[in-house]
């Protein structure tokens, strides 16, 4: 269990590279869950 925890954290951690998903520069939900769509889509591809 722990070795999936571990997975999901590490996103996370990628994800939040991203600076406009940490600084949320989007204003409406719609336009952030795209940006978090589209940057886990970059990160599947590496």
């Amino acid at each position: 269990m722990y070795k999936w925890r571990h997975l999901i954290e590490n996103f996370f951690c990628d994800l939040k590279q991203f600076r406009r998903i940490a600084t949320r520069y989007e204003k409406t939900d719609e336009s952030f869950c795209a940006m978090i769509y589209a940057a886990s889509t970059l990160l599947a591809l590496r």
